[in-house]
Protein backbone atom coordinates (compact mmCIF):
# COMPACT_ATOMS: atom_id res chain seq x y z
CA UNK A 1 0.00 0.00 0.00
CA UNK A 2 3.00 2.32 0.26
CA UNK A 3 3.42 4.36 -2.92
CA UNK A 4 6.47 4.00 -5.12
CA UNK A 5 7.93 7.48 -4.80
CA UNK A 6 9.42 9.04 -7.94
CA UNK A 7 10.49 12.52 -8.91
CA UNK A 8 7.73 14.79 -10.06
CA UNK A 9 7.22 18.35 -11.20
CA UNK A 10 6.39 21.10 -8.77
CA UNK A 11 6.37 24.86 -8.67
CA UNK A 12 9.71 26.45 -7.94
CA UNK A 13 10.25 26.59 -4.20
CA UNK A 14 7.20 24.37 -3.45
CA UNK A 15 8.24 20.78 -2.95
CA UNK A 16 5.38 18.41 -3.80
CA UNK A 17 4.13 16.46 -0.79
CA UNK A 18 2.82 12.93 -1.26
CA UNK A 19 0.26 12.17 1.42
CA UNK A 20 -0.86 8.64 2.19
CA UNK A 21 -2.48 6.77 5.02
CA UNK A 22 -0.79 3.58 6.04
CA UNK A 23 -3.70 1.62 7.44
CA UNK A 24 -2.13 -1.77 7.07
CA UNK A 25 0.13 -3.79 4.90
CA UNK A 26 -2.36 -4.65 2.18
CA UNK A 27 -1.01 -5.83 -1.14
CA UNK A 28 -2.00 -7.11 -4.53
CA UNK A 29 0.26 -9.85 -5.86
CA UNK A 30 0.42 -10.02 -9.65
CA UNK A 31 1.51 -12.70 -12.03
CA UNK A 32 2.15 -11.94 -15.67
CA UNK A 33 3.34 -13.16 -19.02
CA UNK A 34 4.67 -11.08 -21.86
CA UNK A 35 4.08 -12.92 -25.14
CA UNK A 36 5.43 -12.63 -28.65
CA UNK A 37 3.68 -14.52 -31.47
CA UNK A 38 6.11 -16.41 -33.71
CA UNK A 39 4.52 -15.45 -37.05
CA UNK A 40 3.23 -11.92 -36.67
CA UNK A 41 5.65 -10.91 -33.91
CA UNK A 42 2.66 -9.46 -32.07
CA UNK A 43 3.33 -8.64 -28.41
CA UNK A 44 0.73 -9.44 -25.78
CA UNK A 45 0.34 -9.22 -22.03
CA UNK A 46 -1.55 -11.58 -19.72
CA UNK A 47 -2.00 -10.72 -16.05
CA UNK A 48 -3.46 -12.38 -12.97
CA UNK A 49 -4.17 -10.65 -9.66
CA UNK A 50 -4.21 -12.09 -6.16
CA UNK A 51 -5.18 -9.61 -3.44
CA UNK A 52 -3.74 -10.28 0.01
CA UNK A 53 -1.96 -13.44 -1.16
CA UNK A 54 1.50 -14.49 -2.23
CA UNK A 55 1.97 -16.20 -5.57
CA UNK A 56 2.57 -19.87 -4.88
CA UNK A 57 2.62 -23.03 -6.98
CA UNK A 58 -1.20 -23.43 -7.20
CA UNK A 59 -1.57 -19.88 -8.52
CA UNK A 60 1.28 -20.46 -10.97
CA UNK A 61 -0.33 -23.64 -12.32
CA UNK A 62 -3.73 -21.96 -12.64
CA UNK A 63 -2.10 -19.06 -14.52
CA UNK A 64 -0.30 -21.48 -16.89
CA UNK A 65 -3.61 -23.26 -17.61
CA UNK A 66 -5.27 -19.93 -18.44
CA UNK A 67 -2.32 -18.90 -20.58
CA UNK A 68 -2.40 -22.20 -22.51
CA UNK A 69 -6.12 -21.68 -23.20
CA UNK A 70 -5.43 -18.29 -24.78
CA UNK A 71 -2.35 -19.20 -26.82
CA UNK A 72 -2.17 -21.61 -29.74
CA UNK A 73 0.65 -23.95 -30.61
CA UNK A 74 3.86 -24.46 -28.71
CA UNK A 75 4.63 -22.02 -25.91
CA UNK A 76 8.18 -21.34 -24.81
CA UNK A 77 8.38 -19.91 -21.30
CA UNK A 78 11.46 -17.82 -20.60
CA UNK A 79 11.70 -18.01 -16.85
CA UNK A 80 13.91 -16.66 -14.15
CA UNK A 81 14.82 -19.00 -11.34
CA UNK A 82 12.14 -17.84 -8.93
CA UNK A 83 11.41 -20.57 -6.38
CA UNK A 84 7.78 -20.91 -7.49
CA UNK A 85 8.90 -21.57 -11.08
CA UNK A 86 11.15 -24.39 -9.86
CA UNK A 87 8.64 -25.96 -7.46
CA UNK A 88 7.88 -29.66 -7.50
CA UNK A 89 4.19 -29.24 -8.41
CA UNK A 90 4.94 -26.76 -11.20
CA UNK A 91 7.62 -29.06 -12.65
CA UNK A 92 5.22 -32.01 -12.51
CA UNK A 93 2.53 -29.97 -14.28
CA UNK A 94 4.97 -28.87 -17.00
CA UNK A 95 6.13 -32.45 -17.59
CA UNK A 96 2.52 -33.38 -18.46
CA UNK A 97 2.16 -30.48 -20.89
CA UNK A 98 3.62 -31.12 -24.32
CA UNK A 99 2.94 -27.56 -25.52
CA UNK A 100 4.83 -25.80 -22.72
CA UNK A 101 8.61 -25.71 -22.80
CA UNK A 102 10.81 -23.82 -20.33
CA UNK A 103 14.02 -21.97 -21.15
CA UNK A 104 15.80 -20.80 -18.00
CA UNK A 105 17.46 -17.44 -17.62
CA UNK A 106 20.82 -17.39 -15.84
CA UNK A 107 20.68 -16.95 -12.06
CA UNK A 108 20.55 -13.37 -10.79
CA UNK A 109 19.87 -11.82 -14.20
CA UNK A 110 16.75 -9.65 -13.84
CA UNK A 111 18.08 -7.42 -16.64
CA UNK A 112 17.41 -10.30 -19.08
CA UNK A 113 13.78 -10.75 -17.99
CA UNK A 114 11.33 -8.83 -20.21
CA UNK A 115 8.50 -9.18 -17.70
CA UNK A 116 10.65 -7.52 -15.03
CA UNK A 117 10.92 -4.54 -17.39
CA UNK A 118 7.12 -4.47 -17.51
CA UNK A 119 6.74 -4.62 -13.73
CA UNK A 120 9.30 -1.85 -13.35
CA UNK A 121 7.43 0.32 -15.82
CA UNK A 122 4.11 -0.26 -14.07
CA UNK A 123 5.50 0.52 -10.61
CA UNK A 124 7.91 3.28 -11.54
CA UNK A 125 5.95 5.05 -14.25
CA UNK A 126 2.24 4.29 -14.46
CA UNK A 127 1.66 3.84 -10.71
CA UNK A 128 4.44 6.10 -9.43
CA UNK A 129 3.40 8.32 -6.52
CA UNK A 130 -0.02 6.64 -6.40
CA UNK A 131 -1.30 6.51 -2.81
CA UNK A 132 -4.55 4.52 -2.58
CA UNK A 133 -6.91 4.88 0.35
CA UNK A 134 -7.71 1.16 0.51
CA UNK A 135 -6.83 -2.15 -1.10
CA UNK A 136 -9.78 -2.03 -3.52
CA UNK A 137 -8.43 1.18 -5.06
CA UNK A 138 -4.99 -0.37 -5.45
CA UNK A 139 -6.41 -3.49 -7.11
CA UNK A 140 -8.53 -1.37 -9.50
CA UNK A 141 -5.56 0.86 -10.39
CA UNK A 142 -3.31 -2.12 -11.11
CA UNK A 143 -5.99 -3.74 -13.31
CA UNK A 144 -6.62 -0.47 -15.15
CA UNK A 145 -2.89 0.01 -15.71
CA UNK A 146 -2.55 -3.57 -16.97
CA UNK A 147 -5.42 -3.08 -19.44
CA UNK A 148 -3.88 0.13 -20.75
CA UNK A 149 -0.54 -1.61 -21.13
CA UNK A 150 -2.18 -4.45 -23.09
CA UNK A 151 -3.27 -1.87 -25.67
CA UNK A 152 0.29 -0.60 -26.22
CA UNK A 153 2.10 -3.26 -28.28
CA UNK A 154 5.03 -0.93 -29.05
CA UNK A 155 5.66 -0.47 -25.33
CA UNK A 156 5.39 -4.24 -24.75
CA UNK A 157 7.89 -4.85 -27.53
CA UNK A 158 10.21 -2.30 -25.92
CA UNK A 159 10.35 -4.47 -22.77
CA UNK A 160 11.45 -7.43 -24.90
CA UNK A 161 13.97 -5.27 -26.76
CA UNK A 162 15.35 -3.78 -23.50
CA UNK A 163 15.99 -7.28 -22.11
CA UNK A 164 18.54 -7.81 -24.92
CA UNK A 165 17.51 -11.41 -25.48
CA UNK A 166 18.43 -13.02 -28.81
CA UNK A 167 14.88 -12.63 -30.13
CA UNK A 168 14.20 -11.09 -33.52
CA UNK A 169 11.59 -8.35 -33.31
Amino acid sequence: MLPTVRRTWGLRGQTPILRHRLRGWGKVSCIGALTLSPRRRRAGLYLGFHPQANIAQPQMIAFLKDLARHLRGEVILIWDRWQVHRGRRVRAYLERQRRLQVEWLPPYAPDLNPMDKGWSWMKGHALANYAPEHLGQLRAAVRRTGRKLQDQPRLLRSFIHAAKLPIRL
